[in-house]
């Protein structure tokens, strides 16, 4: 009765005009600031917070317009994520695994709807999480020490094999080599500088924009160059724009594993969507197995992690509202946000300022329709994008990679790596290794150095400290399992093709 009394609360804020307008505008604007490449939803957020400010918001309204903007930016990732097989944002990198094949299938229209209604499940899901489990969850969260987030990224790195290439041996030395990046800038600890060559501009580090448009956006035009658009999605022939139901049906327990798997992740402080993402499309692809035929192109490796990834989105608002710790840097930008209005997030703050929390809540539940409502209906409008010609289309994806990086670090060097990392994605492809393993170790790498950091600190130099807990033990086993398991599967799965043959 205290949840239906509470959702009572909080649609009577959510559903007064003003709000509804908010949030309406809020998903429209995020739509459009995920689609474009390199902004994501954390910098669309910052970008946006002084209009809060300037038009004199109150707090529920302000968090309730720039929630929106994080649910439509996790919605609008997708759209340059399968047509041009350039990530909008880091959770939507694994989106262009099977969303790109469509699209040069001719598919086009048909992943962007059935993202689209993975995006609604995965943030619905997370919704009615967010209102039922959220006490549970966040003293879940607090189980994850050091030693269990060392596991858990080491977990994201071993299996990456069985799920970017069929060539372990290739992926691992992707990780490296990003994990080797992610180094690059000055240790916090000793404050020495670390693969910097000298360079003053690395001294902070590589910034993962920069790597991530580089790698897909500004590669992806190479291999245009190279094969004047053959292999492209780029002018290929579409089918009619229409409701793929087949698909969806497929899909249903798809979307639903990965809604549980992407919210669990959301909740896990620091964890974010890019985890959520990685590890539903993971465990999808793990149940298929090798005749899955994930990453040629299949519904399920696009409704996997697009409803994952949006999941992600609403479970890290749990340890944001109920701990003050946010689950991912969007949900930072918003907690700097809640502080400025003078509110302090925590478990008090569900007793002391229902009407933010509820109507929050009840604003999630109302842009969550208005997102499929709005972006469905958008489709064939979306699609039209690969009809443009290329003389056209290609200066202007490479203009906005280089004016939203730019926009973003004011810096010439940031182009020029960029354009640095484009020939490195370039000549990785041409070698056959993965790409997606090089941009995980640059997002993790950080995270993952700073957790056996802390876990050695905690654990006094003892190594056993890794192995405290049996959350930690059993996320080495799947670790090693996980990396292990797909050279014996190739091998089984082979050998009655070898007898046929």
């Amino acid at each position: 009765m205290d949840i239906i009394s509470n959702l009572a609360l909080g649609f009577s804020v959510a559903l007064s005009p003003f709000t509804l307008g908010l949030a309406v505008i809020g998903c429209f604007l995020g739509t459009i600031i995920g689609a474009l490449p390199g902004l994501g939803p954390s910098n669309g957020v910052a970008i946006l917070i002084p209009i809060t400010f300037t038009m004199g918001l109150d707090a529920t309204s302000a968090l309730v317009l720039m929630t929106a903007v994080y649910y439509g930016a996790m919605y609008g990732g997708r759209i340059s994520s399968i047509l041009l097989n350039i990530p909008g944002d880091e959770p939507a990198l694994m989106t262009t695994l099977d969303g790109y094949p469509m699209a040069k299938q001719g598919r086009a229209g048909d992943a962007l709807v059935l993202s689209g209604v993975a995006s609604f499940v995965g943030a619905l899901f997370a919704t009615i999480g967010l209102i039922l489990l959220a006490p549970f969850l966040a003293r879940l969260a607090y189980q994850f020490g050091p030693a269990e987030y060392f596991a858990l990224y080491l977990l994201a790195f071993c299996t990456l094999g069985g799920m970017a290439s069929n060539n372990q041996a290739k992926a691992a030395m992707a990780s490296c080599l990003g994990l080797a990046i992610a180094m690059i800038g000055v240790d916090d600890n000793s404050g020495l500088p670390r693969l910097t060559g000298g360079n003053l501009h690395l001294y902070d580090g590589i910034d993962f924009l920069v790597a991530i448009v580089g790698l897909f956006a500004v590669a992806e035009v190479f291999f245009f160059l190279e094969g004047h658009g053959r292999g492209s999605s780029i002018g290929v022939k579409l089918e009619k724009v229409r409701i793929p139901w087949a698909d969806i049906v497929a899909t249903k327990w798809t979307m639903l594993r990965a809604s549980g798997v992407g919210f669990v992740a959301g909740v896990l402080p620091g964890a974010g969507a890019s985890l959520g993402s990685f590890l539903a499309y993971m465990s999808e692809k793990s149940i298929a197995g090798e005749k899955g035929g994930f990453g040629t192109g299949v519904a399920k490796g696009v409704a996997a992690p697009e409803a994952g990834n949006n999941s992600a989105a609403g479970g890290a608002l749990v340890p944001m509202l109920t701990l003050g710790v946010p689950g991912s840097g969007t949900t930072a930008v918003l907690l700097a946000l809640l502080m400025t209005l003078n509110i302090t997030p925590g478990p008090t703050l569900f007793t002391d300022r229902p009407e933010v929390v509820w109507g929050l809540i009840a604003s999630l539940l109302i842009a969550n329709v208005v997102l499929l409502l709005m972006n469905v209906p958008m489709v064939k409008i979306f699609v039209k994008i690969l009809m443009v010609q290329p003389w056209i289309l290609l200066p202007g994806v490479t203009m906005i990679s280089f004016v939203g990086i730019y926009s973003l670090s004011g810096s010439y060097f940031d182009l020029l790596l960029m354009i640095g990392f484009g020939v490195l994605g370039y000549v990785l492809r041409k070698l056959d290794i993965p790409t997606v393993p090089v941009i995980l170790g640059i997002l993790l790498g950080g995270e993952m150095e700073g957790a056996i950091r802390n876990a050695m600190v905690l654990g006094n130099g003892d190594w056993t400290y890794l192995f405290s807990s049996p959350i930690a033990v059993g996320l080495w086993i799947a670790a090693i399992a996980g990396f292990v398991a797909p050279m014996f599967l190739r091998n089984i799965l082979a050998r009655p093709q070898a007898v046929e043959d």
